[in-house]
């Protein structure tokens, strides 16, 4: 018998039912604080008990979502610290894409102070990466990790917010273009 336990395909699918509904309750602008476990179980068409099987309540299921968020975000990125990538636009694409994929829950979760912090050290850390592997001097007269992570994470909020009419590589050509590649 396999070590691991065997996780039940139906825990998989509930628990992916419920994320869901929050992801569809909040494209349709509820406020966190007005979810609640009946509006969500209601939306996945499941009950009550069901929620509480895999949660201890909705703040437990919104941190999941966050570190689940965080984990898949750090997947894409790491493609992004390679020293020059022949396919650099193609993973920045792909960095982006997936922000526009969730952009309802990104747009509603960026409003928290948290989340926010949280996104702008992941973009300050991989900025900072990407300067060691391409041995850029900091002492050097460059763009502060603040200012360029606080400006990438401004357009990037933006383009799904207001921007969406644009596609990933085009906002991908014009964030390349704006730091020049020598900054990131």
């Amino acid at each position: 018998m396999s070590e691991h336990k065997r996780v039940d395909p139906r825990a998989i699918r509930s628990k992916k039912m419920l994320k869901n509904a929050v992801f569809s309750l909040l494209a349709e602008n509820v406020e966190i604080s007005q979810l609640t476990v009946q509006k969500i179980a209601n939306r996945a068409e499941l009950n009550r008990a069901t929620f509480y099987l895999h949660y201890e309540d909705i703040n437990d299921l919104l941190r999941q979502i966050v570190h689940e968020i965080f984990d898949d975000l750090s997947m894409k990125v790491e493609p992004l610290l390679q020293v020059k990538s022949s396919i650099e636009q193609e993973q920045l694409v792909t960095f982006l894409s997936y922000f526009y994929e969730y952009r309802q829950i990104f747009a509603v979760l960026v409003e928290h102070k948290g989340f926010k912090n949280q996104l702008t050290n992941l973009l300050k850390n991989t900025i900072e990466k990407r300067r060691n592997v391409r041995n850029i001097d900091s002492t050097k007269e460059v763009v502060s990790l603040d200012i360029i992570a606080a400006s990438l994470l401004g357009i990037i909020m933006w383009w799904i917010k207001d921007g969406s009419q644009y596609s990933a590589e085009y906002i991908a050509g014009q964030v390349t273009l704006m730091y020049k590649r020598r900054y990131l």
